[in-house]
């Protein structure tokens, strides 16, 4: 299914919000850090750019997994790591003068930590040059380490999401084989009943149009509500490469909305959702409604 229907096509960046991607990408240069706006091809880069906002993306642009909804490359990574990433990271944080941090990261199945270290340590370094700042972490499932989860919920970050991505039954489908429907969920448990700040909140997000039936998606809400996920997003899953999975059907936005009602009847706290939602998509508002 290759054309797409009109409420799923990003708009053009205006005027203002095109001076404002030049300022945001030349601190990123200077400071030689990336984004998940860039790697990921998200739809939503020009308005989030244009707000002066971004998410972060650390531990490199390799991923060692393979999962077929992705456009980040995947490869081995050889066990490289920069340890001045968190330092740069802050101070560009910093720089560009943001209230609200999205930091996310590739997976490193080819560290023995997963890569928690560092993420943890960018997440504080974050919080000590700009200490009013609210971070929100977007984390791989580190195999379901309990050390690497630990050193994450230790970190002083304000939010943290883990995404189940799809239903049960597409989930060897689409995502690679060292994931599972199962242990995503673990994750999530784990980082909720192991949260000593209940101001914290656990979040989470899928994608539509792979194929699911509605059935399995209310299924997945109630299985996410379950294991304390407070924070869900709902988007549209586009496919980022030829080879990759391809969309099997472009949900309307109604049907995304009755199924934000249903996602609150639930009793998640915020939801979020949308044709273009992405993790990360209005981040900020959905934290004050869900733990502000």
């Amino acid at each position: 299914m290759s054309d797409r229907p009109l409420w799923v096509r990003g708009r053009a960046p205006t005027a203002s919000q095109a001076v404002a991607i030049r300022e945001v990408r030349e601190i990123l240069d200077r400071r030689r850090v990336h984004t998940v706006c860039q790697s990921a091809r998200c739809p939503n880069a020009a308005e989030c750019w244009g707000q002066g906002t971004a998410t972060f993306m650390i531990l490199g642009e390799i991923c060692t997994r393979a999962c077929r909804f992705c456009a980040v490359r995947t490869g081995d990574p050889g066990g490289k790591v920069d340890e001045g990433e968190p330092m740069r990271v802050a101070e560009a944080v910093r720089e560009l003068g943001l209230e609200y941090v999205v930091l996310t990261s590739v997976d490193r199945d080819d560290l023995d930590d997963g890569g928690s270290g560092l993420f943890a340590e960018t997440v504080t370094r974050i919080k000590r040059g700009s200490p009013d700042a609210v971070v929100e972490v977007l984390i791989p499932d580190f195999c379901g380490d309990p050390r690497a989860l630990h050193r994450i919920l230790s970190s002083g970050a304000d939010v943290i999401g883990h995404n189940l991505e799809t239903v049960e039954s597409l989930t060897r489908d689409c995502r690679d084989h060292r994931a599972s429907y199962g242990q995503s969920l673990d994750v999530l448990a784990y980082l909720y009943k192991n949260s000593r700040d209940r101001r914290r909140c656990v979040k989470s997000g899928i994608m539509l149009g792979l194929g699911e039936r509605r059935r399995e998606v209310l299924d997945t809400f109630a299985d996410l509500r379950d294991v304390g996920v407070e924070i869900l997003t709902i988007g549209q899953y586009l496919a980022p490469t030829i080879s990759s999975t391809p969309v099997m059907r472009f949900v309307p936005p109604e049907e995304f909305d009755e199924l934000a009602v249903e996602a609150r009847r639930l009793g998640f706290r915020a939801v979020v959702a949308g044709p273009l939602v992405r993790s990360s998509y209005h981040a900020a508002e959905a934290y004050a409604r869900a733990c502000g």
